[in-house]
């Protein structure tokens, strides 16, 4: 599998977070380990003239728990990297922000969400400001300015375009194998690749759950963390889980969050409950990298590529989680209210990402990994745009054929690479 330098030099993330200095007094920047928030964060301080306090650092880890007020007092700007390790210097800045409320104050960085720390909930209520920091997306790898969703959310037919696909199946495979990982894409080989997965999942499960929890089975987050991978793209089931780890139903279920809390896995809402009354209510679960999650899964390129029942749906969970994960790249990225979910029904109606704007406005999306798509992978689309009417702007199957085109009215396909592909020109 070929190596993937990123060729990026700023995340797009970094001028949605200057903007929003302008206006907040704190903004926090959230995300996995090791997705690049502290550069982020000496970018920022670089630019706005800050000064950096480092809490994977233990001398400065010790300080800021012993006197957190003396350490951000004054007026310039404070950048704090992994404030989670140190959750009473958010009582330290509310007292700070009491007296000097101007924005641009603080900038930190936590690779645990908010609401997860005991101290967090209350502390800065009101002030504070928070941007997800996701792996690097397919156009950041490339330098490229993905504006995709943007402008389908705006006219889907806008992105139907004649330029032919330029990947095959062998090409997405290794993309969703490589994932966005800075450290992972800079790996020299495949296996140096599979090492730092392995190191990056032990950190996070040894280091960042522990920070937020005594856990008392901690030797079986692995072996679960590897279940829910399995289950990645798919409808969550905590039952089986417990049940195949011997687990009390609410312990197996807290140690899911704590695995959400560490942005190592997300849950994907279910979406359209008031639409039909058999409407599922059971979220999806997805692990945030899609190669992370195939190395969970134990999935190699050579596994991957076979035409057997069993490759072809891993292939299909992990092109899921691949494709949804960049959209909600680009979604992280617009200044715009907006909610994502899927949609599925008891009789088997699955929609795999429905995003609704904050006017109601709803686009929705299906993934195949296959090179065509035929009439019938539509029909839970064409219930949507029929149950929704105007308030349903667009949908569109991603497959891994060469061409986009309109199949229906407001109802697209799109090879999965347009959603990095600069726009050339419109088709006619």
């Amino acid at each position: 599998m070929p190596t993937q330098k990123p060729n990026i030099v700023q995340r797009r993330v970094l001028f949605t977070a200057l903007e929003h200095m302008l206006d907040d007094p704190v903004v926090l920047l959230e995300g996995p380990r090791s997705v690049g928030k502290s550069t982020l964060l000496r970018e920022i301080a670089s630019k706005r003239g800050g000064r950096i306090l480092d809490l994977d650092d233990m001398a400065t880890l010790d300080a800021v728990r012993a006197d957190p007020a003396t350490l951000i007092a004054g007026g310039d700007l404070v950048c704090i990297d992994e404030y989670q390790k140190a959750p009473i210097v958010l009582e330290a800045i509310k007292s700070e922000l009491n007296k000097d409320s101007r924005p641009g104050r603080f900038v930190l960085t936590g690779s645990a969400r908010h609401e997860s720390l005991p101290a967090a909930a209350q502390a800065l209520t009101g002030r504070l400001d928070r941007l997800s920091v996701l792996p690097l997306s397919q156009g950041e790898i490339a330098g490229i300015h993905e504006d995709w969703l943007e402008r389908f959310l705006d006219n889907p037919s806008d992105c139907v375009t004649g330029e032919l696909s330029t990947h095959n199946r062998d090409d997405y495979i290794d993309r969703m194998l490589i994932g966005g990982f800075p450290m992972a894409l800079a790996a020299s080989s495949a296996s140096a690749r599979s090492r730092w997965f392995a190191n990056y999942v032990s950190l996070t499960l040894e280091r960042d759950v522990r920070v937020l929890s005594a856990i008392r089975h901690g030797a079986l987050l692995p072996e679960m963390l590897g279940r829910l991978a399995g289950q990645s793209a798919q409808v969550l089931n905590i039952g089986q889980v417990s049940m195949d780890l011997g687990l009390d139903p609410t312990t197996a279920a807290n140690y899911v969050s704590l695995l959400e809390h560490v942005f190592i896995l997300y849950r994907l809402g279910a979406w359209g409950k008031t639409l039909n009354s058999k409407s599922g209510r059971l979220p999806k679960i997805h692990v945030t990298d899609s190669a992370v999650a195939a190395h969970l899964m134990r999935l190699t390129p050579e596994k991957l590529a076979k035409r057997d029942a069993s490759a072809l749906t891993e292939l299909g969970h992990v092109l899921e989680t691949f494709v949804v994960g960049e959209l909600r790249k680009q979604a992280s990225w617009l200044d715009v209210n907006i909610k994502l979910g899927h949609w599925r029904t008891h009789r088997g109606d699955e929609v795999d990402l429905v995003i609704e704007r904050g006017d109601g406005s709803i686009v929705a999306f299906e993934v195949k990994a296959a090179a065509r798509v035929p009439g019938e992978d539509f029909r839970p689309l064409q219930f949507l745009r029929d149950r929704l009417g105007e308030a349903f702007v667009g949908g569109a199957v991603f497959y891994l054929g060469e061409r986009s085109y309109k199949y229906d009215d407001r109802l697209f396909v799109f090879p999965v690479d347009q959603l990095w592909t600069p726009q050339q020109a419109r088709f006619r």
